[in-house]
């Protein structure tokens, strides 16, 4: 927390959408200030400025001449790169949330711009800083159950199809063409902070989900997907979402060589199961065990967050990280790392599950290998070398698809 004595941090928060939890949890509570918003929603970004009292841009390059030591970016999924990039440019530290890139090369080109820059950058994904998973990460680390051998991570989002139609405006939103593997952060990242362990190679398949898919829908992309990743220490993490209609769950699980740690019901945000074999089970460790922990500290405002707490947890670690100098866990070569995950997954279910090694962003030899990789599935970037949201093709929705959706779009605004 910062002392009374020490300057707020002033951040810029970019989106007034998913933004707004950014936005108020932008507070003194973090030693943060709100200084200035930024969205080209314009009726939504006026509301939000008076709410908060602070300056509002509708053009990124004038929000980044306000006054302000930070930006946290909070657009569209696959447009987060540019962004950061002319913000650390700026002279900004910047998080920036879900996705660090939609492809390789701006993978390179970001991470270049973090080291040239000097400053703080940090990929807020903020589902490993739940309750659940930071006692997964405690128990972990303090050897509960030796190394990992095995990890399972499960975000699957099951979503009616209108409300899904809601926050998917247009057939080119990116919801619809986003490729199921690219969402894996939420997944991946809870097993990566609680194990410290890093990707190395990956293998995908792609599921596809005839019943919410077109001519149902306008979505073009498939439904869900399991990756393998290889990780660094040798162990395998299986990774499951995204939007299969059986079950709304997130779940984790730790195989290590003495023991068992997962979240469990009936809330995987909370809820913490411990197992260990009756001929491996070390003096005080418990046969098998379920208990709801608490955060070590500011518990009370991290339940009064969003995301089961991770939504203070994100602002707390990158004005520390601000503060101190030290480069937050989720930095640009983790974010990097993950994110490439979700792309490289999607290469390997597009030649039926080929492996594919993750590059150490950290090498700049490696780099130079993918510094020009602008492999991208989303349409603007349409072009004959480049790849289909779905191992099914380009999918053409159908015309009551088109009729069902521009209705629903219709009545959302």
């Amino acid at each position: 927390m910062a002392t009374k004595k020490s300057r707020p941090i002033r951040v810029g928060v970019v989106g007034v959408g998913r933004g707004q939890s950014f936005a108020r949890g932008a507070s003194e509570a973090v030693g943060m200030k709100l200084v200035a918003l930024c969205d080209t929603w314009e009726e939504r970004l006026h509301e939000a400025g008076r709410e908060h009292s602070v300056a509002t841009y509708t053009d990124y390059d004038r929000f980044l001449e306000h006054d302000m030591d930070a930006v946290i970016l909070a657009n569209y999924f696959h447009q987060h790169a540019p962004l950061a990039i002319k913000a650390l440019e700026s002279g900004r530290h910047v998080m920036s949330e879900t996705a660090t890139h939609k492809t390789l090369a701006q993978a390179v080109a970001l991470c270049r711009a973090v080291e040239r820059s000097g400053k703080t950058y940090m990929l807020a994904e903020n589902y490993p800083y739940c309750a659940a998973n930071q006692e997964l990460r405690r128990l972990y680390r303090a050897g509960e159950i030796g190394e990992v051998r095995y990890a399972e991570g499960e975000y699957n989002h099951a979503a009616e199809e209108k409300w899904r139609l809601s926050i998917s405006p247009g057939e080119n939103h990116w919801r619809n063409w986003m490729p199921p593997t690219y969402y894996c952060s939420h997944a991946l990242a809870p097993l990566m902070v609680a194990t410290d362990t890093m990707p190395v190679r990956v293998n995908g398949l792609s599921i596809v989900e005839a019943p919410t898919q077109s001519p149902k829908t306008v979505r073009v992309a498939d439904n869900g997907c399991a990756i393998l990743a290889r990780m660094d220490n040798g162990a395998v993490f299986r990774i499951f979402g995204l939007m299969l209609s059986s079950i709304h769950r997130v779940r984790y699980e730790i195989h290590g060589e003495r023991g068992l740690l997962s979240t469990a019901p009936p809330d995987h945000w909370s809820t913490v199961h411990v197992h260990h074999e009756e001929w491996l089970r070390e003096a005080g460790q418990p046969l098998d065990k379920t208990y709801t922990p608490d955060w070590p500290e500011h518990g009370e405002l991290a339940r009064s967050a969003g995301h089961g707490g991770g939504d203070f947890w994100t602002n707390f670690h990158f004005a520390n990280a601000i503060r101190s100098g030290q480069p937050p866990y989720l930095d640009v070569y983790r974010g990097a790392a993950i994110c490439s995950v979700g792309i490289l997954a999607w290469k390997s279910a597009l030649q039926d599950g080929a492996p594919f090694d993750v590059p150490d962003f950290k090498n700049e030899e490696v780099r130079k290998q993918y510094e020009n990789d602008d492999w991208s599935p989303f349409p603007e970037d349409a072009a004959p070398n480049q790849p289909p949201p779905s191992i099914r093709g380009l999918v053409k929705p159908s015309a009551p698809a088109r009729k069902a959706a521009q209705k629903v779009w219709r009545a959302t605004g």
